[in-house]
């Protein structure tokens, strides 16, 4: 069992071949592959609820809401009953907001201007919780290519080889992309396929 108070123990590349080619992977042979070890792959939604305050649950329900279809209905419903009242259709004497109705336009902008501020607070946690999601792939992705250069070596397989046809594949992949980006911009012609 790890414990985060006691370092780890010093890394030192040359104890495996796999830790080696990993360490040359950067250009240069220096013992150091990465900041600090890894003790698990962390789970992105237990590590979000447990950031949540009562406050950021709030501001999303509250986005969530103003985002609905019920929302705009009862808006639809409570602006045309406000308008029906305030133009005497509703019987005299109930008239308390006349046209052009300056508080039902006061009440609104002060609506809009929370419900942006609201949109905007869950804006900044969904970049939070991407940020969140991409250092969790990282670590992912480092552990998976960490632990397949370490397959690849007890396996025999040639490091450089492997990384030789990845470079091709990337390439080739990349050169299609930019085929079809050629081809999905408006007002270039459609070339033959190769």
């Amino acid at each position: 069992m790890n414990n985060d108070a006691t370092p780890p123990p010093p890394f030192n590349p040359s104890s495996c071949a796999a830790c080696r080619a990993l360490d040359a992977s950067d250009g240069m042979e220096d013992g150091i592959l990465f900041s600090s070890t890894i003790s698990g792959v962390p789970n992105e939604h237990w590590l979000w609820h447990t950031l949540r305050r009562a406050e950021d649950r709030t501001a999303d329900r509250i986005t969530v809401f103003a985002g609905s279809m019920r929302f705009v209905y009862i808006h639809a419903i409570w602006f045309a009953v406000w308008v029906l009242v305030n133009i005497g259709l509703a019987g005299a004497g109930w008239e308390f907001d006349s046209f052009p109705f300056g508080l039902l336009t006061m009440i609104v902008s002060l609506e809009a201007i929370f419900l942006a501020t609201f949109v905007m607070i869950s804006q900044n946690r969904q970049a939070q919780r991407s940020d969140l999601r991409s250092e969790i792939d990282f670590e992912t992705n480092l552990r998976a290519a960490i632990w397949t250069v370490h397959v690849g070596e007890a396996l025999g397989i040639d490091a450089d080889h492997v990384e030789g046809v990845v470079g091709h594949a990337l390439l080739a992949a990349r050169q299609q992309l930019e085929k079809t980006d050629v081809r999905s911009r408006p007002g270039t012609a459609a070339a033959p396929p190769t």
